[in-house]
């Protein structure tokens, strides 16, 4: 029987929701044992309704050996026990559903973890086997079959093949625990429909799709034919990853999740080469939105942020899908530390994110102004990635620290039992329990800025902004109801016009006499 869904019903609530990301092993600790899980997500959730957000995205939280911190999933109807059960899954949606909040669940299916029932039998079961086909084993090159059989590169470092005892090679784009899927195979597309319409049995409103452009590779396996190192956020032009077979695949799911009431959606973590590519995804008859990396990977420069804001906007009005803004997730930089302006440039780039049309996701910890851990020792580290010589930077830990939610010392409320990596000893004044009441808090201006972002009628969805004239190193413009922003991205004051009243502000303002003296780093919600 399908739990009932007891979401108020919204029409196309996706379309300007905020949506909060879960790095569930450092968000709460519900049974002290120093890594964060089901129980201590549930024991939080009214914190999550309280901050003003939508929906909360929970990363994988699936059995898994952990060899890439749970994107290696061994069975993806099983919890791993270190987060909990299957009930814990089932009490936090119920209890999401009771605040009013939306649940999506991370999904993978470009590869499983090679002790995937499937691939152990494949590796049992030998050459010419069916079931090597729901993956990609190949002989390799060379007299005697030593060399891999191309030239692809994993994202990790090294090889994109893995040998088995019996000569032959399988594919991974990731770690050599991470098996890459064929998807070319019915069995493979049967079963990640079997698994969709199992998590949308328990409610779950939508799904994350992890690495959403890489599920179909080109015919034949072709070289790439060069040897630049792969990076995990980059664009260029590869023979496994945005081909266009994965658009079948996701229309496919779309009917799935249109079976089921309440607005279930999917959101594809796409790394196309443009935005133009990257709205393919999201037709109407595919997923509901994509990750904006564009807009992430822009600095803090108002030209580059504005081409930024109008390509995006550009390449989704097209196929009628919301434009998706996001500064931090658990694979980059923190943004307060990343943009280079402390908190202050986080708090403006936070309210310029909050006002432009579409969708927005927070990562977690950025409402409480964390900085990137830069610190970390090598022996406490983490990543896969960092014990590879080649490959990404290995330094996604610094963005995974567990949260400070009270007190005066680690592992502050966390949980009763440390914390899986150490959090800074000078994080006290950032603790969720400090910030709450104080006005000036980064905390108290997210909780504000949702706020208003839910009531008021110039923010939210939309398509389009109307630029405004303003000073070099100033973005101002205006959305349809009303609403004007204005952001200096300078580090000098600006003086221009007021729009009209302020709202609110990311830093202290002096708007008095008509003209306004725009701090440096510093963004401001006007009402006409």
């Amino acid at each position: 029987m399908t739990p009932q869904h007891n979401v108020t019903p919204a029409t196309d609530w996706w379309r300007h929701a905020v949506i909060y990301q879960v790095y569930p092993r450092s968000f709460a600790d519900g049974n002290g044992d120093g890594m964060g899980d089901l129980a201590g997500i549930r024991d939080r959730l009214p914190y999550l309704r309280d901050l003003g957000v939508d929906a909360v995205w929970l990363s994988p939280f699936y059995a898994s050996p952990q060899a890439d911190a749970g994107y290696d999933v061994a069975d993806y109807r099983t919890i791993d026990p270190m987060f909990g059960t299957l009930a814990d899954a089932e009490a936090v949606i119920a209890e999401a559903h009771r605040l009013g909040l939306r649940i999506i669940v991370d999904l993978v299916p470009n590869h499983c973890s090679d002790q995937h029932e499937w691939f152990r039998r494949a590796l049992a079961e030998g050459p010419g086997s069916t079931i090597r086909e729901r993956f990609h084993f190949r002989k390799g090159r060379g007299e005697n079959g030593e060399e891999p059989p191309n030239d692809w590169e994993s994202l990790f470092g090294g090889p994109a093949w893995t040998r088995v005892p019996d000569g032959e090679w399988y594919l991974h784009l990731f770690t050599p625990e991470q098996p890459d899927f064929n998807w070319d195979h019915p069995a493979v597309q049967d079963e990640f429909r079997s698994i969709l319409r199992f998590w949308l049995d328990l409610g779950v409103d939508g799904f994350r799709v992890d690495v959403a452009h890489g599920l179909v590779k080109a015919p034949g396996l072709p070289d790439m034919g060069h040897g630049e190192q792969l990076k995990l956020l980059g664009n260029q032009v590869l023979p496994f990853f945005d081909q266009d077979g994965v658009h079948d695949i996701y229309r496919s799911w779309r009917t799935v999740l249109d079976e089921y009431s309440g607005e279930r959606i999917a959101v594809a973590e796409a790394w196309a080469p443009s935005a133009d590519r990257t709205a393919l995804y999201v037709r109407p008859d595919e997923l509901h939105q994509a990750f904006n990396f564009h807009y992430l990977n822009t600095g803090w420069d108002a030209a580059a942020l504005r081409e930024a804001i109008d390509s995006s906007l550009d390449a989704m009005r097209p196929v009628a899908a919301p434009t998706t803004w996001v500064l931090s997730n658990h694979d980059v930089v923190r943004h307060r530390t990343r943009l280079g302006g402390g908190p202050d440039r986080a708090r403006a780039a936070t309210l310029l994110m909050l006002a432009l049309p579409g969708s927005a996701y927070l990562y977690q910890g950025e409402e409480l102004g964390l900085p990137e851990v830069t610190d970390l020792p090598d022996e406490v580290r983490q990543d896969p990635s960092f014990f590879r010589a080649t490959g990404q930077d290995g330094l996604r830990d610094g963005c995974r620290v567990p949260l400070p939610w009270s007190g005066d010392a680690a592992p502050y409320g966390f949980g009763d039992g440390g914390s899986w990596l150490p959090q800074p000893a000078d994080w006290a004044p950032l603790t969720v329990e400090a910030q709450t009441g104080d006005p000036a808090s980064t905390l108290e201006l997210y909780r504000t800025a949702l706020g208003l972002r839910r009531a008021h009628p110039g923010l939210g969805a939309g398509d389009s902004v109307e630029w405004l004239d303003a000073p070099d190193g100033v973005l101002a413009f205006r959305r349809p109801g009303g609403l004007v922003c204005t952001v200096n991205t300078t580090d000098a004051p600006a003086r221009l016009p007021a729009p009209g009243r302020p709202l609110l502000s990311s830093r202290q303002l002096d708007a008095s006499d008509g003209d306004v003296e725009l701090p440096a780093d510093t963004a401001v919600w006007w009402e006409e």
